[in-house]
């Protein structure tokens, strides 16, 4: 027990109103337990340097147990990782060397820290690498400590580990080997940070289901496992890829959050409950009601829209979401002039852009110019004809045949949105 600090009492029902319990251990007597608070975690693998929407389920859950009262423990794999978890993998991972470990550390650290509260008064999260209790652990130590407790019976049972035998590949020893060492995690913190429960995606059950095992086998004492239903679309795919086939990774560097936005925009409207419920911090009560908004009027995409400020505010930060709201805005046809500076930059490379020199400003027939070399037009000819068939606007407004940029056109000194048409926007930035 972690002492008197209250719980509420509430959550594993919240939990499975939001869809996110698909097993349990002894499921009656975890819901007890969870009167009182418990210590929990998640383990997260650094196979890249970054983390994607498939990891924030995990996330989201621990931040769910967090603000429950619970004390919660986000694991980085820096042990796990170098050797590639065959749960849901028809082929063999390549192995990391500690160089694109380290690198992959660097990048996924810092969004675990992002999601939970680390100064928190009373249940302030934990972040550790299992390396610092893997790396140093002798062969014969660990084969004596995990090794007697589990059987070979116990681990060719298990669904990734059965499905690699019956293919053409089959499993590698050393991935085979991988549950032990995730067992070896639940044992470790239990008897070092007290955590009685594991959690992770249904595809580990497997695994926790081991651990948990193992915990009691060591010590005679309980230990939990509960799992959440895999993050998918409506066809069965897994969440993590735009409709285009980009990856939905978290970092800035990786996905910017202009296409992180746009991403959640082409959510089916079969998900928008679920995405609501599972990956925001929004009360199911008032999930409810965006839901039945949204299915009133479907074409205004209320949902989509909610779901992608909510996430994106997650995961970027709430001035980024609004930029992208914006520049998303402005691509299918809204107001330029209202923009931020932060929202204009956003669209640099999500859109075409072209440069101006400060010195063109104010001067007869720049913007045939700079219609050319934008690429909005091909000659002046085709220039002079867009202008006269009121085909182009400068910001908001439609530029008259005779028109020219001025200063007063430049946002924030900065910026120009010119557009051909509904469609076809392109970004100007003002140098020199």
């Amino acid at each position: 027990m972690l002492g008197a600090m209250s719980v509420d009492l509430n959550l594993f029902d919240d939990l499975v109103a939001r869809g996110l319990v698909h097993d349990t251990t002894d499921r009656d007597t975890l819901v007890e337990r969870l009167r009182e608070p418990i210590t929990v975690y998640v383990g997260f693998d650094p196979t890249a340097d970054s983390l994607h929407v498939g990891n924030m389920i995990g996330l989201m859950t621990l931040r769910r147990f967090q603000d429950a009262g619970h004390r919660v423990i986000s694991l980085a794999g820096g042990a796990t990782g170098m050797v590639g978890d065959p749960s849901g993998k028809s082929d063999e991972r390549n192995l990391l060397d500690d160089d694109g470990l380290a690198a992959n550390l660097a990048g996924v650290v810092p969004q675990l820290r992002q999601f939970l509260d680390f100064e928190r008064e009373g249940n302030p999260a934990k972040l550790l690498d299992n390396r610092a209790w893997t790396v140093g652990y002798s062969y014969l130590d660990f084969l004596r400590d995990v090794g007697k407790h589990v059987t070979v019976n116990q681990m060719i049972a298990k669904d990734s580990v059965k499905n690699r035998m019956e293919g053409d590949q089959g499993i590698s020893y050393t991935e085979f080997s991988y549950m032990l060492l995730q067992g070896h995690d639940f044992a470790w913190l239990h008897e070092n940070e007290g955590c009685e429960m594991q959690m992770g995606g249904s595809d580990q059950w497997g695994n926790i289901v081991l651990g948990a095992d193992l915990v009691r086998r060591r010590t005679a004492k309980p230990a939990y496992a509960l799992t959440w239903p895999l993050l998918t679309k409506a066809d069965g795919t897994k969440y993590g890829k735009t409709a285009g086939g980009d990856t939905m990774w978290l970092s800035a560097e990786r996905m910017s959050p202009y296409r992180f936005y746009q991403g959640w925009i082409q959510t089916e409207d079969s998900d928008v409950e679920k995405l609501l419920a599972q990956l925001t911090l929004l009360p199911m009560q008032e999930v409810k009601a965006i839901v039945a908004e949204h299915e009133a009027e479907p074409h205004r995409r209320i949902g989509q829209r909610r779901i992608a400020q909510e996430i994106t505010s997650l995961v970027h930060g709430k001035e980024a979401a609004e930029g992208a709201e914006a520049a998303s805005a402005v691509v299918f046809g809204g107001a330029v002039s209202d923009l931020s500076v932060g929202a204009l930059e956003m669209l640099a490379g999500e859109v075409p852009s072209a440069t101006m020199n400060r010195s063109d400003l104010d001067q007869d027939g720049n913007l045939i110019e700079l219609l050319i070399g934008a690429e909005i037009a091909s000659s002046k000819g085709e220039a002079t004809r867009l202008l006269k068939q009121n085909g182009v606007s400068i910001n908001d407004t439609k530029a008259a045949p005779n028109a020219s940029i001025s200063g007063s056109d430049v946002l924030h000194e900065k910026f120009l949105i010119i557009r051909k048409g509904k469609k076809h926007v392109s970004l100007v930035e003002v140098v020199g």
